[in-house]
């Protein structure tokens, strides 16, 4: 697939934990570095999202197409008829520039791409400072449905349990102070 030197930064994390917030800031940190590892999807897009920028969106059945032609490096059904994967196209693409591919990817999926790449990647997890905050900031995003908020706070609590299963767990209690420490971490692996 790559030449083994190429790596792969993992920001993984529960729904509104600030991993996209942490992701953003990287990428306006270290432009040269890293480039954003672009996610496929079967959910709609939100208010603001473009095809091929944030996601690229997809039917069920394309999607499915994707897993049996092995050209997801992983994928996970992260809600019920949701597919999430990370195409292999998207990693070979960023790797063919010179630069890491940047992950924000869901718990599971992280760990999949960490299997798949044990020497060659970074799997930070995003911990928020408590369930609580966790449902305030999702209720906050004004994106949920009362049970979408609490399939998601479900889901959290679930995701919870594989924190001990990355390389570091950066507590986001405060945005500023967590980005500086991952981008630290991310400096570090880089030039190891």
């Amino acid at each position: 697939m790559a030449p083994s030197g190429n790596k792969i930064i993992i920001i993984a994390a529960p729904s509104g934990a600030g991993k996209t917030s942490i992701v953003k800031y990287l990428l306006k940190q270290m432009p040269e570095q890293l480039a954003f590892s672009i996610s496929c999807t079967t959910r709609s897009p939100r208010a603001g999202e473009t095809d091929g920028v944030e996601y690229y969106f997809t039917s069920v059945e394309d999607f499915e197409k994707k897993i049996s032609k092995s050209e997801l490096a992983e994928w996970e059904m992260v809600y019920f008829g949701k597919y999430y994967g990370t195409p292999v196209s998207e990693l070979e693409r960023i790797w063919e520039m010179g630069k890491t591919p940047l992950l924000d990817i869901d718990v599971k999926g992280g760990l999949n791409v960490r299997k798949r790449f044990p020497d060659r990647s970074l799997a930070l997890f995003i911990q928020p400072p408590s369930l609580e905050e966790l449902s305030r900031r999702l209720h906050a995003r004004g994106t949920e449905t009362p049970e979408s908020l609490d399939a998601r706070i479900n889901k959290a609590t679930y995701e919870m349990s594989y924190k001990g299963e990355f390389d570091h767990i950066i507590l986001n209690a405060d945005l500023d102070q967590a980005c500086a420490e991952t981008e630290q971490l991310v400096r570090n692996f880089l030039q190891a």
